[in-house]
């Protein structure tokens, strides 16, 4: 029997859990788990919150931390998402200044972390079908909860200290069905479907949460990965042929830089890519070389998932003349470019601030302002020119830091490029630039890679400094960390 007074998405969930017990839900460490033990830990944990109700949970991509998540997810609860793994010290700090009546996550979570936060209830799981429960908390009236919001999300933090954007159950249900407007099986009636899908972006951001959704929505079976893990990502895809995957750009780097079997990758007709911006030329090695083509997508945590995006007839007819655009509006939602100063709306091909109403961001009838410059072309093409809020003044001149970024990445023999711009006594603001390179490049100086960045850069996009690092330091979701960029170059955050 379904609450009415539960969000329609944790109706449906709860629908699909208990839809076939015995049938198989997910696959993690090549070892599957059954409907039945997922909605066991959901149900244990539905017991002890009401709907609203925000209980903290340290999330990893593993069986029982997804289980928690359903199980709150299923009662109508406000997931606050923590991430276990952005160092101690801000995991305590982040804790400490959250007010939860409710703290939940694996056991050595909550004893390496628990004594940060308050909760007078804990919520403990270590493997699917068992949740511990230590304290009591009493019923919480109107303070401390959050009615409609499913989850606040962590942004990825890319530029500064990650923020909770609360989104709502209704912004994921909108996202789920504009999501089916792309799928040949448009059918939304419960029942198990045929398929597996890999699931190896962190749960604890937005790109992962929204998958387990999708497949929990769609009663589809998942292989959830813990990381991602080239060689884990292929063994899960020659085993279980998937037609779809999606891969954050550096993760699409890493698996053409592995260079494998292309009869590896033969089930996929298509890679979706979102996150960060991917380069043209990427997307292009990967179909040259397994035949598959990319399909870019653009989205934020603010909008609870993507708002425009290739799909496979555009690609087809439009990628030669369209490269480097993220794709056209999703169904259900606008774009458009205003003027940073007036906000008055630009015509075709004028470069501004975008922004984006969608049904799935507030009421549907207002627009969502970014800090996102772009332009829309004639045909309806996005094309994403950076942030207005990391353009770099340069003694009058305005540098993009995508664009720099853009033209190392061009270099055959780099992996990555990151941009930002340092304060200068004389010029107001320099570019400077870190660069991870390829496997086998041998030995590169980077007047090696300056000179060629010069073949194709203005001399005032021209980083002042480059400097090539082993690793280019990245968030759990795969973007480049720009805080611990700036720290390279000892940039204040």
């Amino acid at each position: 029997m379904i609450d009415a007074a539960l969000p329609e998405l944790s109706g449906r969930i709860g629908q699909v859990l208990d839809l076939a017990p015995a049938s198989p839900a997910f696959e993690f460490q090549q070892h599957w788990h059954s409907w039945g033990e997922l909605g066991a830990t959901a149900d244990a944990a539905a017991a002890h919150v009401e709907p609203g109700t925000r209980v903290g949970l340290m999330i990893r991509n593993r069986p029982a931390q997804l289980g928690l998540l359903l199980g709150l997810l299923r009662a109508g609860a406000c997931v606050v998402a923590v991430n276990p793994g952005r160092g101690d010290d801000r995991v305590r700090a982040d804790l400490a200044d959250l007010d939860l009546a409710i703290l939940a996550g694996g056991p050595g979570d909550l004893a390496l972390f628990g004594a940060a936060c308050p909760a007078p209830l804990r919520l403990s799981s270590a493997v699917l079908g068992e949740v511990l429960v230590e304290g009591t908390v009493g019923p919480s009236g109107d303070d401390g909860l959050s009615p409609g919001v499913a989850v606040e999300m962590l942004t990825s933090g890319t530029t500064g200290a990650p923020k909770r954007v609360p989104l709502s159950y209704d912004t994921f249900l909108q996202v789920l069905i504009g999501a089916k407007h792309y799928e040949k099986d448009a059918a939304t009636d419960v029942r198990l479907r045929s398929g597996v899908v890999i699931v190896n972006a962190p749960l604890v951001h937005v790109g992962g949460l929204f998958r387990v959704l999708q497949c929990v929505n769609d009663g589809r079976s998942f292989c959830l990965l813990e990381k991602f893990r080239v060689d884990d990502w292929a063994d899960a895809v020659r085993r279980h042929r998937p037609k779809t995957v999606s891969l954050v750009p550096a993760a699409l780097r890493m698996v053409l830089d592995a260079d494998l079997d292309p009869d590896d990758l033969s089930s996929l007709r298509s890679v979706v890519s979102g996150t960060a911006p991917l380069s043209p030329d990427d997307a292009d090695t990967f179909f040259t070389r397994y035949g598959v083509p990319v399909i870019i997508s653009y989205g934020a945590t603010e909008f609870g998932g993507g708002v425009a995006g290739w799909n496979l007839a555009d690609h087809e007819a439009w990628w030669a003349t369209k490269r480097g655009s993220v794709g056209r509006a999703h169904a259900g939602c606008e774009l458009r470019v205003v003027d940073a100063e007036t906000v008055e709306p630009l015509g075709v091909d004028r470069e501004g601030l975008l922004e984006v109403r969608a049904r799935q961001i507030g009421d549907g009838r207002e627009w969502t302002h970014t800090t996102d410059l772009a332009r829309i072309d004639a045909d309806g093409f996005l094309w994403i020119l950076g942030r207005a809020d990391q353009a770099i003044i340069r003694g009058g001149f305005k540098v993009l830091p995508e664009t720099v970024k853009t033209a190392l990445e061009s270099d055959p023999r780099v992996l990555g490029a990151s941009v930002v711009g340092r304060d200068d006594d004389r010029l107001g603001a320099v570019p400077v630039a870190a660069v991870e390179l390829r496997a086998g490049a041998g030995t590169v100086a980077p007047d090696d890679l300056m000179e060629a960045a010069a073949k194709v850069l203005a001399r005032y996009e021209l980083p002042d400094e480059l400097r090539i690092v082993d690793a280019l330091p990245r968030t759990p979701s795969g973007k480049v960390d720009l805080v611990a960029v700036r720290g390279l170059f000892g940039v204040e955050p």
